[in-house]
């Protein structure tokens, strides 16, 4: 038996199970543009829902302080006394290099496939209302942080198994809090060994594989050989703990965010005379019924589904390295962290879809879908992009690695307590997967870390909606002292 057949025979059964459970599916009896059966899996409602609910509930304080969660971004207003490891900005980077991974390539480029040009507005639209439950969450994660050395306050853990466990306590539901607390733990280290690495490290090899000659590639058979230069890459940041890893993200993050943008302005300035008319595409496809309900539902699901997925509002992550920013007001942090969201759906996932709407290449090409696709719309204006392009999935792939191990080790040191040797053996793990990851097919692991990922929305969810009035008298209080 293959390694590839006995490490994916291990994971069937688990992939199966969590499947069945997490991305439970209602048939609508309607068929999308495709002529695809549409199916809504029901961890995309709740975490749609959610977003809808708390910006709604929150009087859309992803509009009304658009710009103040800019300013605080950006660190405009530092608290230089204040606990804390990391600035606002450093905070946010980290986070978003968990958050801006291949899904804003290639999972765009499937819900345009999937839901057409239409899908790109509906993702927008809800990347937009995410960040509302972003700001909960965030806020909650500093609130609730942890300080494992009392002799050093600049030392933090926290994230959503703290909240649950402490708020809910804190509510005389000390039972219902740890029982969350736990399922979330668990669920993110398994979600950190699979989508937030293996998976990482397989499609970026796919892809620097693919450019460099496919078959005939150097690298053909060897992906071990780029895991562990990989590998070696991810090592050298996470030893140093949050600060390296965070420093690293504050530089890696403008860097390949700015440059798949620079990619992108010039796939539109070659196609500039079709903007208008993509635009208007995109717009109209939103609201056509032209391929009947059914094409319009597609299309307003498959753009939900990406820029839900994508952000990870709902799933809680990204409030585990915001807990470590330095400040001692949560509701400030929590409106710089809507800005995550924002930057993520709106600006990089909308890039994507816009470069490949503009470019007509999901109408020109058959049989290619994903980053291929993404590929080939950069390809089409420019030659070259699509090497740019690897270099893109590889940094996005990087970032995403570095920033999910800190997530894994922090829930394993919620579970097992501040341990060095548990740090260390888990740091050995997590490079050691990316080797494997990179080197074999990985079919059912990935559907298995995805179950994982996703289900990490479960507890979080229940927990911020019973947190949700703490939250908002903190926020009119916050709100109060700004006009004062």
């Amino acid at each position: 038996m293959s390694k590839d057949s006995l490490i994916n025979g291990m994971f069937s059964k688990l992939a199966d199970i969590s499947e069945s459970f997490v991305f439970y599916s209602l048939d609508l009896g309607l068929a999308n543009a495709a002529g695809d059966p549409i199916k809504v899996p029901l961890i995309l409602l709740w975490l749609a829902a959610a977003s809808v609910f708390f910006t709604f509930y929150f009087n859309f304080i992803n509009i009304r302080y658009f710009k103040h969660s800019v300013a605080l971004a950006f660190n405009r207003y530092p608290e230089p006394d204040a606990d804390g490891q990391l600035s606002s900005f450093q905070a946010l980077a980290t986070s978003l290099s968990g958050t801006v991974g291949l899904g804003n390539i290639a999972g765009v480029a499937v819900a345009v496939t999937v839901g057409g040009p239409g899908a790109a507005l509906w993702m927008a639209i809800m990347g937009m209302f995410s960040m509302s439950t972003k700001f909960i969450e965030v806020t909650l994660g500093v609130k609730y942080r942890h300080h494992p050395d009392p002799e050093d306050r600049k030392k933090i853990s926290g994230g959503p198994m703290y909240y649950l466990r402490d708020a809910l306590n804190n509510r005389g539901i000390p039972y219902l809090g740890t029982v969350l607390a736990t399922l979330f733990a668990v669920a993110c280290i398994g979600g950190s060994i699979g989508g937030g690495n293996m998976f990482q490290a397989n499609q970026s090899f796919a892809q620097v594989l693919n450019v460099t000659g496919g078959e005939a590639s150097w690298f053909y058979g060897k992906g071990w050989v780029f895991g562990l230069i990989m590998a070696a890459m991810v090592a050298v940041v996470i030893i140093g703990g949050i600060k390296s890893i965070a420093s690293a993200a504050s530089k890696v993050v403008p860097f390949m965010a700015g440059i798949y943008l620079l990619a992108g302005f010039i796939v539109i300035a070659m196609n500039l005379p079709s903007l208008p008319g993509a635009l208007g595409i995109i717009v109209t496809s939103a609201f056509s019924l032209q391929a009947g309900v059914g094409g319009f539902i597609g299309a307003l699901l498959a753009g939900v589904q990406r820029a839900t997925f994508s952000n990870e509002a709902g799933l809680g992550s990204s409030a585990i390295v915001h807990a470590t920013a330095q400040t001692d007001i949560p509701v400030k942090q929590g409106i710089a962290g809507m800005m995550g969201s924002f930057v993520d759906t709106v600006v990089i996932c909308m890039m994507t879809a816009l470069i490949i709407v503009i470019s007509g290449v999901y109408e020109t090409t058959d049989g290619i879908a994903g980053v291929e696709l993404t590929s080939a719309a950069m390809g089409s204006a420019v030659s070259w992009l699509p090497y740019v392009l690897v270099l893109c999935v590889v940094l996005f792939a990087y970032s995403t690695l570095i920033t999910w191990y800190y997530y894994g080790e922090k829930c394993l040191t919620f579970l097992f307590g501040e341990k060095r040797l548990v740090a260390l053996a888990f740091k050995l793990i997590f490079c050691a997967f990316i080797v494997i990851g990179a080197e074999v097919e990985l079919e059912n692991v990935i559907r298995f870390s995805d179950a994982m990922i996703l289900s990490l929305g479960i507890p979080n969810i229940i927990g911020l909606y019973i947190l949700a009035p703490e939250v908002k008298r903190d926020l009119k209080e916050y709100l109060q002292t700004l006009k004062n």
